[in-house]
């Protein structure tokens, strides 16, 4: 529902009254803003967080005032986001901010900070956040789907994950050994390499290493997102001065500051605490109690043989438990939105023309495409409602409703609109369709087809406007506009 709706509804739920029950159920500073222009505020938000994490990106410098803000900016945006922001790693993005707040000093912009480096506290909290995500990601597979235990789910994952890219197709097709020895390393990644943390700084260090490398395969064989590409931030935590040193040239002013701030530590001309430094002291410490208390829940999840994934236990998700994957799709459905301009949508001469998404699957000659860290989160949700229903997934009709009036927010979100520059259609239909990929060296391939399909049946009858407007009422959608003429 609209963003304004949506906290009206909680403000309801909780009383009445913007206080504190409304802040823990739903922590947003939209609850402050004038709701009279919610979109104004919704794209300020965006925009100043653009702004600062850009200036953080582009200089490499950040305080704890500007982290705390971007934390607290996309939390906003989070909270009301709804369907919309409900994937997991959204919540590893807060957890991974709030930790990030405690790497820098409160008002200094300095990248190498003199009187307050990262520390060892906060490090490890990033350290046991890579343990948590690959423990939670390893334990929800080998008590999920059996194909996990005997080793046949990477037959089918490339071609089943929500949005492949075109190193999916090659990868789909690699021989059945390959494949069981993707699935054991999986295994091995992620319930066995994460203890290595705990073994020394040398074995912390491969942990590392075998993480990054890992989210970087992740990266090259699927379009997940930024999932993986934020899984590497907290593993460069497993890695110390010494084994980052050769990626920062000599003489440059990180490097040269950290050498200096080491060899005065060696030679013990520490200089003596300041207030402010025993103030850091005594936050830094509260972090990690903090982090230990928030953790007991989600280490009780980890250990339970009903684990649940990607839920949060604490309303400002500061400590959250990870998963992906636990079950695998063996078959890839799609849902084909197309809209006819006849007057009867049961004609047999009528004509039904398809609508694209930006990435998904619709057009068989089209090529898988390639946009991580990007997120077409219109393409992910298709994903998930191409195996339920329409009455699971009732947005997938406010959508066709949309379709109908030409309308160009949700049209933005689309890469072909076969209307363009025409009438709206008259009629809209789901259409649903099991896909697979062409077989190398098949006709289909030669004919320049990455995909085949074949017809299941109707996934939401014809629908035109007049006959939407009781269903959108009932929900209290606003109701797109009517052409009143047409050619």
């Amino acid at each position: 529902m609209p963003c304004k709706d949506y906290l009206n509804s909680v403000k309801r739920y909780v009383g009445g009254k913007i206080g504190m029950a409304a802040l823990a159920y739903t922590p947003s500073i939209l609850w402050f803003l004038d709701w009279s222009d919610m979109d104004a505020n919704l794209d300020g938000i965006a925009l100043l967080g653009m702004v600062l994490a850009g200036f953080v990106l582009v200089t490499g410098m950040a305080n704890m005032v500007m982290m705390v803000s971007l934390w607290v900016l996309y939390h906003s945006l989070v909270n009301v986001g709804q369907l919309w922001y409900s994937f997991g790693w959204e919540s590893q993005l807060l957890e991974t901010g709030f930790l990030a707040i405690f790497l820098c000093p409160m008002w200094t912009l300095s990248q190498v900070p003199r009187c307050c480096p990262p520390s060892l506290i906060c490090i490890w909290t990033f350290r046991w956040l890579t343990v948590r995500i690959m423990l939670g990601a390893g334990l929800i597979k080998i008590r999920g789907d059996q194909c996990w235990r005997d080793l046949t789910c990477m037959d089918y994952h490339y071609e089943t994950q929500p949005v492949p890219n075109p190193m999916s197709y090659y990868m789909h097709y690699s021989p059945w050994w390959f494949h069981r020895f993707e699935t054991l390393s999986n295994h091995f990644i992620e319930l066995i390499v994460p203890f290595f943390t705990f073994l020394g700084r040398r074995m912390c260090v491969v942990n590392g290493a075998i993480q990054v490398l890992f989210q970087v395969v992740l990266i090259v064989s699927g379009n997940l997102s930024f999932l993986n590409w934020l899984t590497i931030v907290p593993s460069l935590a497993c890695f110390d001065d010494a084994s980052l040193g050769f990626l920062f040239r000599s003489g440059g002013g990180a490097k040269k500051t950290v050498l200096e701030i080491q060899s005065e530590g060696g030679a013990g001309r520490t200089p003596e605490p300041t207030r402010g430094m025993l103030i850091r002291r005594v936050v830094n410490v509260s972090l990690g109690i903090l982090i230990g208390c928030l953790s007991v829940p989600v280490v009780m999840n980890l250990l339970s043989s009903r684990q649940v994934m990607n839920t949060s236990f604490d309303p400002l998700r500061i400590v959250n438990t990870y998963g992906a994957f636990g079950s695998i799709t063996k078959e890839r459905t799609e849902v084909i939105f197309q809209g006819t301009l006849s007057l009867d949508p049961k004609a047999p001469e009528a004509v039904w023309e398809e609508y694209q998404f930006l990435c998904k699957p619709g057009d068989l000659h089209r090529r898988p495409c390639l946009i991580s860290p990007y997120h077409y989160r219109l393409d992910w949700l298709m994903w998930f409602a191409a195996f339920q229903t329409y009455e699971q997934s009732e947005w997938i009709i406010h959508i066709a409703g949309r379709l109908l009036a030409n309308d160009s927010s949700i049209l933005s979100l689309l890469d072909h609109n076969p209307f363009q520059g025409r009438d709206p259609p008259r009629w809209v239909r789901g259409e649903h369709f099991r896909y697979k990929f062409t077989q190398p060296g098949s006709t289909s391939a030669a004919q320049g087809k990455w995909w085949v399909r074949k017809r299941i049946g109707a996934y939401f009858p014809a629908v035109d406007l007049e006959a939407l407007r009781g269903y959108f009422q009932s929900r209290n959608w606003p109701h797109p506009h009517i052409p009143h003429q047409r050619n």
